[in-house]
């Protein structure tokens, strides 16, 4: 998937005063179709646009009836140094507000690719999640912890930067943004103490520590937990992310976080779940056969949500453990 510089068709839709997503519609479609379901896209720490590899051929392979609507958000970019999930969730709550207008009776689901999984799941079971529009279904690709990633990349730096956080914060500034010295080691952005612990989460609390493979049995029970039966979710986890340190078991975690769903009383996609074999993070520079995998896999989890089968359990004897 190396980038070639091209052109894309599509619909931009301005959601809120300052905020847009972009429709992909499909490259001579015959016969035309007006897709009434959405799939919506939400990227992870740096991205925006465009900025992920497999979203543009995805936005190909998705059935008749689905468009995929990359959404932006004030995080987008480098904002996400000063923003947070409450904020995205609320930005995302006004996008599928907007989107089901749009396109009445349809379904919506939430995809989120690195932070972006982050996202969903607060949306759906974070503060005022019972406010906010409800979705179809969700999808979470590349679902790494921010803080055991951090380690691995800054590890003789990562107790100072948390100490000058803490320090920020104690002294009522987490808004006030952290020297370079500390944090350019993590995607050169400028970030703000309150962001940088919520990240880093040396308590192991930070409001985006929601994967990390040491997280207690009470931490997933409120996120994974808790997830709505009428929101199914499909995990898609790249057997080759370079986020992710070697001493995390990917299949051992997806079961534990699969557990916990049904536990709760939501639902997994079992069948169309799984680790991404080979793949990297974002599938930049993977061969056609790992990325096509992971396109099938969301393409099933859409055609099983279109069919109902999810929600009602038909499934359930015909689904495959982790």
């Amino acid at each position: 998937m190396a980038f070639k510089p091209n052109s894309h068709n599509g619909i931009l839709h301005h959601y809120s005063p300052r905020l847009v997503a972009f429709e992909h519609t499909r490259t001579n479609p015959s016969p035309p179709i007006t897709p009434k379901n959405a799939l919506l896209f939400v990227g992870g720490l740096t991205d925006g646009l465009l900025t992920a590899p497999y979203a543009t051929l995805l936005a190909q392979q998705l059935p008749p009836s689905y468009s995929l609507i990359e959404v932006i958000l004030s995080s987008s970019y480098i904002g996400w140094g000063t923003s947070s999930l409450d904020k995205d969730c609320a930005e995302i709550a006004e996008c599928i507000a907007y989107l089901k207008e749009r396109k009445p009776g349809g379904q919506i689901v939430l995809m989120g690719h690195s932070t972006g999984c982050q996202d969903c799941i607060h949306y759906l079971v974070g503060p005022r999640a019972e406010s906010r529009p409800p979705i179809e279904g969700a999808i979470i690709q590349a679902s790494v912890s921010d803080r055991e990633a951090m380690v691995e990349m800054m590890s003789d730096v990562y107790d100072d930067s948390v100490k000058v956080a803490k320090e920020l914060v104690k002294q009522g500034k987490g808004e006030e943004l952290l020297p370079f010295s500390v944090t350019d080691r993590f995607l050169k952005t400028p970030i703000c103490a309150r962001r940088w612990l919520s990240l880093a989460s040396p308590e192991k609390n930070g409001e985006d520590d929601l994967f990390s493979s040491d997280l207690e049995d009470e931490q997933l029970q409120k996120t994974f937990g808790r997830l709505p039966a009428r929101s199914p979710l499909c995990i898609l986890y790249s057997e080759g992310d370079e986020f992710v340190p070697d001493f995390v078991d990917p299949e051992a975690l997806l079961k534990r976080w699969t557990d916990f769903v049904k536990r709760g009383g939501g639902v997994v996609d079992e069948r169309n779940s799984g680790v991404v074999r080979d793949a990297t993070h974002n599938l930049q520079g993977n061969p056609d056969v790992v990325v096509q995998d992971l396109m099938k896999r969301v393409v099933g989890f859409l055609e099983t949500l279109e069919k109902g089968e999810l929600q009602t359990g038909k499934r359930d004897s015909d689904q495959p453990s982790l």
